[in-house]
């Protein structure tokens, strides 16, 4: 049976599809959700299985990075860092991975070695064992030397439900880290764009803040690690599952010079920029201090960028002209976007997910 491909007109598969932005979640939610369900109802980075003694946590990733050494790491690396980041924001502890391969003909030996031995020690520091795999060759220029597919369980062991289910209007919003690093490095990577910047990926793994936050005995209502769709894309997930606005000061959000400066000469947004060692959390405002605490041990860029509000439909009475200039959508009578953005002016305005990734492969 031949792979079909669409006939003029018919509407098919985009590499926006797969950015994390607005496209990536209308394919999830109007065609892969209705197919299965998400488990327990909830769409998260990994989901909870009743397990004798407790729950355990299930994820699964695929990476097709291009170009597959990258600056601060490489597909090998990035796979098990990928998998593992999904069950700490579970609040989980590793304990398997599996490993899928897909290997190009004419990949070179010493690549495929290479990526190999990236796998193996990022694998035993992260305390997680590689116990099972599958590995497939296709044609010349069928798969772009390797893709990476992984499935990881982890053991859940407090009494803490992390997700958007939990988050509650009040909540404050924080990010672990300044944003994009990793988006900007791949573009960099990319010699095609003439592009070069000295930054590296962001790329590192989330088990120990995340271990550090669950010791303080800390209130977490949610964690989302930032990947592809970057900030933007997860904090509209979240409030769209919440069921609550998030308002987020510009100010406030970490963005290394070097990213905003390459952002601005592309044109891109790095708040929608992919990250792979960064996450977002939403816990009551009282232990805001105490969670940030805990999260500069481990990077001085951590920092309160907004808070979670009830949802509400606009309305233009009682207010002033100038305070009805900050938020277009409620001078139209619209409701107010579910993430909004303030600037230094004083004026809010929607934060919207990107149609798509700024490049594709980009983890």
């Amino acid at each position: 049976m031949r792979t079909p491909h669409g006939s003029p007109g018919e509407p098919c598969i985009q590499l926006a599809h797969g950015g994390g932005g607005s496209l990536s979640q209308q394919l999830i939610r109007e065609l892969i959700v209705p197919a299965f369900g998400p488990a327990n109802g909830v769409l998260h980075d990994a989901a909870l299985l009743p397990a004798p003694g407790g729950r355990l946590a299930f994820t699964t990733d695929s990476y097709v990075v291009r170009p597959l050494v990258f600056p601060g790491g490489d597909i090998g690396r990035l796979a098990v860092i990928g998998s593992v980041n999904d069950l700490a924001m579970a609040g989980a502890e590793p304990l398997a991975l599996s490993l899928g391969l897909i290997l190009e003909e004419g990949l070179p030996i010493a690549c495929l070695e290479r990526v190999l031995a990236s796998i193996r020690r990022e694998a035993a520091a992260c305390g997680v064992a590689v116990v099972t795999g599958d590995t497939k060759v296709v044609e010349r220029g069928k798969g772009d030397g390797i893709f990476i597919n992984t499935a990881a369980i982890g053991r859940v062991s407090h009494g803490l439900t992390i997700g958007p289910a939990a988050v509650r209007p009040g909540d404050a919003v924080l990010v672990s880290g300044d944003l994009g690093r990793h988006g900007v490095a791949i573009l960099a990577a990319r010699e095609e764009l003439g592009f070069r910047t000295p930054l590296e990926s962001d790329l590192a793994p989330l088990l120990e803040p995340v271990r550090a936050l669950l010791a303080a005995g800390l209130e977490l209502h949610c964690l989302r690690d930032l990947t592809r769709g970057g900030l933007a894309s997860a904090l509209h997930e979240i409030a769209g599952a919440a069921g609550v606005r998030l308002e987020l000061e510009e100010a406030a959000i970490p963005i290394a010079p070097a990213v905003q400066a390459a952002c601005d000469l592309l044109g891109l947004d790095p708040l929608s920029m992919a990250n792979e060692g960064r996450l977002t959390l939403l816990l009551p405002q009282g232990q805001a201090e105490a969670a940030l605490a805990v999260l500069r041990r481990f990077d001085a860029a951590a920092a309160q960028i907004g808070v979670a509000r009830e949802p509400e439909e606009a309305s233009t009475a009682g207010r002033t002209p100038g305070a009805m200039a900050g938020d277009e959508r409620s001078l139209i009578g619209l409701p107010r976007a579910p993430v909004s953005l303030r600037n230094g002016l004083g004026v809010r305005r929607p934060l919207d997910p990107g149609r798509g990734e700024h490049l594709p492969r980009i983890c």
